[in-house]
């Protein structure tokens, strides 16, 4: 009786185990991560330094914040930041505090102010900082920064395959 129960109970199992496994590989298929959070909405830089992002030099500070206002909208634009001259000038001062002389030649409305883009992953930084540089006429400066390129440049920490970034300079 026993020998008779395992013939059909063993291909029931192995079909329940079969049906089971493939349900669990279309349930993991279908389950996403959660897309990043996107935020647009202007915010004064304050401290943040984004890994990898784009960022781009006014002279004045309505210049600065009309790009930041058109950046909003870009569809590559995942994180918007912006620092007015004041603000920069402030953090010019704290890095250089144990610089006087170069604090007392250095002219505060010769800082720029600026717009920090951090973009979607993927995104070509150098290539997105030449068209934001082309996009506003007032542009200082137009500069991909990426921490890892940068890292790459310090002898004993360069990682393979990560190829190192520059700026592109406007004007």
């Amino acid at each position: 009786m026993g020998i008779r129960i395992w013939r059909w109970l063993a291909p029931v199992l192995v079909v329940a185990l079969g049906a089971g496994v493939g349900l669990a590989v279309v349930v993991g298929a279908a389950v996403r991560p959660d897309p990043l959070p996107v935020d647009r909405t202007p915010v004064p830089l304050a401290g943040h330094r984004p890994c990898a992002a784009v960022e781009v030099w006014f002279d004045d500070d309505q210049a600065m914040r009309f790009a930041a206002d058109q950046v909003r909208n870009d569809p590559k634009a995942r994180r918007v930041y912006t620092e007015t001259k004041a603000a920069a000038w402030v953090r010019f001062k704290e890095i250089f505090k144990d610089e006087p002389d170069l604090l007392a030649t250095t002219d505060p409305s010769a800082i720029p102010g600026s717009v920090t883009v951090v973009p979607f992953p993927g995104t070509d930084l150098k290539a997105y900082a030449a068209e934001l540089g082309r996009r506003f006429p007032n542009t200082r400066r137009a500069e991909d920064l990426d921490v890892n390129a940068l890292r790459d440049k310090v002898p004993g920490q360069a990682r393979p395959g990560l190829p190192a970034r520059g700026g592109v300079l406007i004007g």
